[in-house]
């Protein structure tokens, strides 16, 4: 989405009048309840194009001004209101009284389905309820390739196996609550430096970063969750600003027509980023089928450019010409109304909220209106609450620190404790660290929320303190801890609880993996004084973590970005109210170096095509690339501990389900959405039983890996994929049976010479554990001899 700057000169270019102008539409059809079925939907998206007439028909496909951060104008003599787009993949951004939800960083490491589709249909609720049609989310790219990326909090991990389920349930949620999901950025945006054309300092127009990536690894790595989103019903998908393989992504007809609607038979719309439109023409027959904002498209982004849309007029006058076929811009049209007739759009829907339009004046423009917003929130703090638990990790717990037990002086240390000095919204372009006093728990740019409502952590424990008569002191200036100054505190807290943060946006990558505003020196030095130290890390990504193994800190939680009841859920975390069940959706590095992926960053670059990544380490990045070159991590992927303790007491029990599956799919079948629908045949099945054997309820994550045989698939094949996991709650004592079920593209890889998924021949290896370096159980055998 645009910078700040470019939605204010947005704001600004566009008239008044249609600023304010109300949207109306219509109640919505549960994607998993339809009211309508895809043909009746079919029918009357068909039976509204027959009326429309080519002005109309370009302007459903070309984004205009409105109330809305993009919108698609109405056609009053046709009873259509027009469609209302808006932020973002953690909340409803650029309005007031909203909820701030957990990122989806928090949500990945939540491994929990359940709990991701209740945070899905909460949002899709809130978006229905301003009376927006398209939420724009959820986020699979970036994937994480690079570890310091800046919008890596928005999307949900560096695994696409973890990525693709978070996608589904993400989607199902929002859609059953009648919103259409935007699932982006289509593909290869892995980082924000140069992530779009700019101009250098000569007046050069310079592209954008171009991704290059081989087949094998676009398809096993970064097109893998996509296939689970169109699965799973996505309204729309946006295409991203960076060139892929030397093409912008969105004029791309080898990515948007071969692969995204040939390949993965995708049947909804292809809407641009905002300014990612490059071309008229050259972007339709390529297969994009929107383009926003629309009438202000520029030919570069974040500098002048043309005046009008690519599509628009232009597009009107290619119709006429020839170079652009009626057939098409009927398909275009047909795509985006489809998913407005099937969830019911058409039928009373909300009408927009008039208090949108004075957020964005006031949010950018300084204006002071002061219309009544909608309170869209419901009672979704609790279950913002509960997956801000979730989505913590305990990495650290040394004698049993946590739970605490009824300190009695209670030390609390960090800039990320309290408030926020500057208030609770983030509505400035801030340096790489962000604002320096205030808890984060979410980061910056078009993924942002304002905030109605924000629960610190020192807010929180003073309350849970109260409870207790405990005392707490505290020091909330990390340069005052970092030059060691403690003379307001005495005596020494029986636990000091030391909160760190790192900033992360839009806009920008990270340089650094350590946590910002000197938090080393703020850990040694609370350390020094405290034996018993506790650290809370709220982050946009993976940080380093040179005070882990000092003694005195005693245990870690990594709580990410947590939304807007970020204190009372770690404060649940640390009381033992709840007990922790999050896991690592990422690998923590004992080094930097052990990331050994830079982001391109070219300065003073004039040749126009220099920006280039060459994504040469295929599918290794995280886990894969640690087992690969055999680095030992501080902390692997799908690590957390618990205040319990579990165990997989027999071997996995694994069969066949179907016997010698043919190498490939089935290619006489019908492509539908997530591709040829004999990938999604179950080939076998395992089962195991695991136990709380510890005297705390608790949850813990059954994880599947496998590893295809080296000697039977191409070079540069990871050791071991991640191909199943489930989250199972279990009193003390309990068992269960925990039951995977792997289809045909689990069990695959991406033949490049058949241009097809195809199963190995040998042996498939099989284990089971708690995350990716704890595997218990395993066992062998072949799908195919």
């Amino acid at each position: 989405m645009s910078t700040l700057l470019n939605l204010a000169l947005f704001v600004i270019a566009t008239p008044f009048t249609a600023l304010v102008q109300g949207l109306f539409f219509e109640p919505y059809a549960a994607l998993s309840n339809r009211t309508l079925s895809l043909e009746v939907a079919l029918e009357k998206a068909t039976a509204f194009i027959a009326q429309l007439n080519v002005t109309e028909k370009v302007a459903i496909v070309t984004g205009a001004g409105g109330s809305c951060i993009g919108n698609i104008a109405p056609i009053p003599r046709l009873n259509f209101s027009g469609l209302c787009l808006s932020d973002g993949p953690s909340g409803v951004n650029r309005n007031d009284l909203v909820s701030v939800f957990p990122a989806g960083l928090t949500a990945a490491a939540s491994w929990d389905k359940t709990l991701v589709y209740r945070r899905g249909f909460a949002m899709g609720s809130e978006f229905k309820a301003k009376g927006v049609h398209i939420g724009l989310g959820p986020v699979a790219g970036p994937l994480g390739r690079h570890g310091l990326g800046g919008r890596n909090w928005e999307g949900f991990s560096p695994d696409p196996y973890l990525t693709g389920w978070m996608m589904d349930s993400s989607i199902r949620g929002m859609q059953d609550a009648g919103v259409q999901s935007c699932s982006k950025h289509f593909v290869g945006n892995e980082q924000e430096t140069q992530r779009t054309n700019t101009v250098s300092s000569n007046g050069a127009s310079i592209d954008a970063i171009s991704s290059n990536i081989d087949d094998r690894t676009m398809h096993e790595l970064y097109l893998w969750p996509f296939y689970d989103a169109v699965k799973a019903g996505t309204a729309s998908v946006m295409c991203s600003y960076n060139r892929l393989n030397e093409t912008y992504a969105c004029e791309n007809s080898s990515l948007l027509n071969g692969i995204l609607k040939g390949e993965l038979g995708f049947e909804g719309y292809v809407m641009s980023d905002w300014f990612a439109t490059h071309s008229g023409v050259a972007s339709i027959n390529g297969g994009l089928d929107m383009t926003m904002p629309g009438s202000t498209d520029q030919a570069s982004y974040g500098i002048g450019g043309v005046a009008n849309s690519f599509f628009g007029g232009n597009l009107t006058a290619a119709v006429n010409n020839g170079s652009v076929s009626m057939t098409r811009l009927d398909d275009m049209i047909r795509r985006v109304m489809l998913p407005y007739y099937l969830l019911g759009q058409d039928k009373n829907y909300p009408t927009m909220d008039p208090s949108t339009i004075a957020i964005l004046a006031a949010t950018y423009l300084s204006g002071n209106s002061n219309i009544p917003a909608r309170d869209v929130r419901g009672n979704h703090a609790g279950l913002i609450r509960e997956l801000g638990s979730a989505g913590t990790v305990l990495l650290k717990n040394i004698n049993s620190t946590l739970p605490l037990r009824s300190p009695k002086n209670i030390g609390v240390f960090g800039n990320d404790a309290p408030d926020p000095t500057e208030g609770l919204t983030q509505v400035t372009d801030y340096d790489e660290w962000g604002f320096n006093f205030g808890t984060l728990d979410i980061g910056g740019g078009s993924g942002t929320v304002r905030h109605t409502n924000l629960v610190s952590p020192l807010e929180a424990i003073k309350a849970r303190a109260r409870r207790t008569g405990a005392r707490v002191q505290y020091v909330t200036d990390n340069a005052i801890i970092a030059a060691n100054y403690f003379s307001t505190i005495y005596p020494t807290p029986d636990v000091c609880l030391v909160f760190l943060k790192t900033y992360a946006e839009e806009g920008a990558d990270r340089t650094a993996y350590d946590a910002h505003w000197n938090a080393t020196l703020v850990v040694e030095n609370v350390a020094r004084r405290c034996p018993n130290t506790v650290v809370v890390t709220h982050s946009g990504g993976i940080n380093t973590m040179p005070w882990a193994q000092n003694k005195n800190v005693t245990a870690i939680l990594a709580a990410h970005f947590p939304g807007e009841e970020t204190g009372n859920s770690i404060v649940d975390i640390l009381w033992g109210d709840v007990n922790p069940s999050g896991r690592l959706p990422y690998t923590i590095p004992v080094h930097a170096a052990d990331y050994d992926i830079p982001i391109v960053n070219l300065t003073n670059v004039t040749n126009p095509g220099a920006w280039q990544s060459n994504f040469t380490e295929g599918q290794l990045i995280d886990y894969r690339h640690f087992d690969a070159r055999a680095i030992t991590p501080l902390y692997e992927f799908g690590y957390g501990l618990s205040y319990t303790n579990f165990s997989l007491h027999h071997n996995i029990s694994a069969s066949a389900l179907v016997p010698n599956p043919t190498r490939t799919p089935n290619l006489l079948l019908k492509t539908a959405p997530g591709g040829n629908p004999d990938l999604w045949t179950r080939l076998a099945t395992l089962e195991t039983e695991v136990s709380n054997t510890g005297a705390v309820a608790g949850s813990t994550v059954v994880q599947l890996y496998i590893s295809l045989p080296q000697d039977a698939v191409p070079a540069g094949t990871p050791l071991k994929v991640l191909r199943g996991f489930e989250k199972i709650h279990l009193n003390p004592g309990e068992n269960q049976k925990v039951n995977f079920f792997l289809t045909r593209r689990d069990l695959s890889y991406w033949d490049t010479a058949a241009q097809a998924w195809a199963l190995p021949t040998g042996n498939i290896r099989f284990q089971t554990g708690f995350s990716s370096k704890d595997l218990i159980q395993s066992t062998t055998f072949s799908m195919r001899e």
